[in-house]
């Protein structure tokens, strides 16, 4: 398995894209796809039009909106450049199918894709997806907004948790996680290694990595952009 970082910012941020990660198993599949996320999954070399499978964890724009752009871009390539690709299927929280239907039936050139295109709607069940296997958990995040956490596993255990580290452990959020909660979901979840992402500008402000490392004892990283990750 291999995870590349496409963003590790948030909406607005000077230096990062917003939320999304690029993982490659016997299929390449997308966990979210916000601002900027996809002219960095151009600079990794993978070709855009490869992808499988686009997981979302929630519809807010700093995880999202990215991909209105992209299939914009995939519906160019194979009506009117000759270009071919696989079936497309988008996973998320409920309210997934009915959201892009909306989408689909007022952007224009968004209907009749030349190509499959299927929306799945998971809650806490696992499902696999050739032979990797996800599985899906409901989370807390903003109230009345149904919303997802991942876990992947391909040929082994899950040894990396990648954690929503939003804000430094002095500046606490009640929708987000903080440093110091990172490490703790780190050490109960039983992993090896620890990236930080989804990181605010504040962030940079402080030594994140440090505070995590108060509650969790394995290998801690500050996520970036394209840093790559072998499983």
């Amino acid at each position: 398995m291999r995870l590349t970082i496409l963003g590790s910012g948030t909406n607005v941020h000077p230096t990062r894209a917003a939320s999304g990660y690029l993982v490659r198993t016997d299929h390449t599949i997308l966990l979210d796809f916000g601002p900027l996320t996809l002219a960095n999954l151009l600079k990794t070399g993978v070709s855009r039009h490869r992808i499988t499978h686009i997981l979302f964890s929630h519809y807010h724009a700093d995880h999202f909106s990215d991909f209105i752009t992209y299939f914009f871009d995939a519906m160019i390539f194979t009506k009117y450049q000759g270009g071919k690709r696989p079936p497309l299927t988008v996973i998320g929280p409920r309210g997934t199918k009915r959201l892009f239907r909306s989408l689909f039936a007022t952007l224009p050139g968004f209907t009749r894709a030349p190509f499959a295109v299927q929306f799945k709607e998971v809650s806490d069940r696992a499902f696999a997806i050739g032979d990797t296997t996800v599985i899906p958990r409901t989370v807390t995040h903003t109230q009345n907004l149904h919303c997802l956490g991942y876990r992947i596993e391909y040929g082994g255990d899950v040894d990396l948790a990648v954690l929503d580290c939003s804000f430094p452990a002095s500046q606490p959020s009640p929708v987000h996680l903080h440093a110091g909660q990172c490490g703790q979901v780190a050490r109960e979840a039983g992993v090896g290694q620890l990236v930080l992402s989804h990181l605010y500008p504040i962030t940079e402000r402080y030594n994140v990595r440090e505070q995590a490392g108060e509650a969790f004892g394995g290998k801690i990283v500050v996520g970036r952009d394209l840093m790559a990750i072998k499983l």
